[in-house]
């Protein structure tokens, strides 16, 4: 039976608004890949020069304070654990900045190493240093330890585990219940390169 002209009329005219449709909604899945390439290609960008200004950052305080800091490379050696029950510093060099608080703002280089003398963190990497460490919110022995030492000073402090890392340890080279030492450089404190709006952003849209 031959199908009426306004059944076909009508078949045709669903027929174009489903093509019109399946068209359009790979046009809309187009047009979002097209803007999330575009958006990652932005972050991408944005994220290379802050790695860059960190770096150059980095850099430019390395250069300032690697020839002073470097010295103390060849400090850490084996010690004697039996009769560490307190924070003993040792200034090495006075500094000639602002004298350390609690609360004092600052930046830091460091070496740390246990009682067989192995080094289990320092900030001198490959003829350089890395980027400091800010001050404050570090192990209990170590905030105690820089109070009273000044900007640009270089200090020994000899930690007992308590103050430490206590009975977790930290890492195989920090075993429970381990007394460790620090040689700490204490710098001005460091701004640390900001984070552009836009970069937040395009970090949130992307991978939050």
């Amino acid at each position: 039976m031959a199908t009426p002209r306004s059944q076909r009329v009508g078949i045709w005219i669903i027929a174009v608004v489903l093509t019109v449709g399946t068209l359009g909604s790979f046009l809309v899945m187009a047009l979002s890949l097209q803007n999330q390439t575009s958006d990652k290609a932005r972050f991408q960008q944005l994220y290379s020069d802050y790695q860059t200004a960190v770096a150059n950052q980095t850099k430019d305080l390395s250069d300032k304070y690697y020839a002073d800091f470097s010295q103390y490379a060849s400090l850490p050696a084996a010690y004697s654990t039996s009769d560490i029950t307190d924070v003993v510093k040792v200034d090495l060099k006075v500094g000639d900045g602002a004298e350390l608080t609690a609360d004092t703002p600052y930046s830091a280089y460091y070496i740390g190493w246990n009682p067989q003398g192995v080094v289990f963190d320092q900030s001198i990497s490959s003829g350089s240093l890395k980027a400091p460490i800010s001050g404050g919110n570090l192990i209990a022995g170590w905030n105690e330890g820089v109070v009273g030492m000044k900007i640009g000073g270089v200090r020994e402090l000899t930690i007992p585990s308590d103050k430490a890392y206590g009975a977790t340890g930290s890492g195989s080279n920090i075993p429970p219940n381990t007394p460790i030492k620090f040689v700490v450089m204490a710098i001005p404190k460091v701004t640390d390169v900001p984070v552009s709006d836009e970069l937040q952003r395009y970090y949130q849209a992307l991978y939050k």
